[in-house]
């Protein structure tokens, strides 16, 4: 086993969420465990927790990574739309694209479980970072709303795209013919955006 000064802190760090995200691209994090991770890595399992502070917050800095590539990918398409609308299309695809790439990540995002501690204030701005760029596209195709109304139409759009990106990844559509998730999100922005910039 390696003894702990055999990495600094950081680079013992950036190890430890560099094999649970290669871990990750082939299986779920329902497959994973804290001894997993430091056998994989050559240390034990108490090394990892006098780092993370628990398995739990090891995970949570996984989903933060996720969260910035996301949202780094996310600032990209948008930057390059000069229309609000296209760039909430782009947002959206951008959205389930990146979920389709990394379904095992994407879902443990959504499936990480705090087991009532609070989320750290690192992550809820991450989360906050997310939501925000939706809520800005939404208030400059129609600043006439109100903040709450953008802060309920952006929880509309959001649900929606990732109801469906979550049936897409899965492939539970139940249909006869293949769906494709990308359509189904075009079908959702068009009707719900041209009500909404009225």
């Amino acid at each position: 086993m390696a003894r702990r000064n055999d990495h600094t802190r950081e680079e013992l760090i950036a190890l430890t969420l560099k094999t649970a995200k290669r871990f990750l691209q082939d299986h779920t994090y329902h497959e994973l465990s804290l001894r997993k991770i430091a056998t994989m890595i050559g240390y034990v399992p108490s090394t990892l927790v006098n780092v993370f502070g628990s398995y739990n917050l090891l995970l949570l800095h996984v989903v933060a990574q996720t969260l910035d590539e996301l949202s780094s990918q996310a600032k990209k398409v948008v930057g390059k739309c000069s229309d609000p609308k296209e760039a909430l299309y782009q947002l959206a695809y951008c959205y389930h694209d990146f979920a389709q790439l990394h379904p095992n990540r994407w879902q443990l995002i959504f499936e990480h479980n705090m087991n009532g501690e609070l989320l750290p204030q690192w992550q809820a701005e991450r989360i906050d970072n997310m939501t925000a760029m939706l809520e800005g596209l939404l208030t400059i195709l129609a600043p006439q709303h109100s903040q709450q109304e953008v802060l309920q139409a952006s929880r509309v759009l959001w649900s929606g795209v990732h109801g469906i990106t979550l049936l897409s990844v899965d492939d539970k559509f139940f249909a006869a013919e293949p769906i494709d998730g990308k359509e189904l999100i075009e079908n959702l922005l068009s009707n719900y955006l041209n009500h909404w910039a009225r």
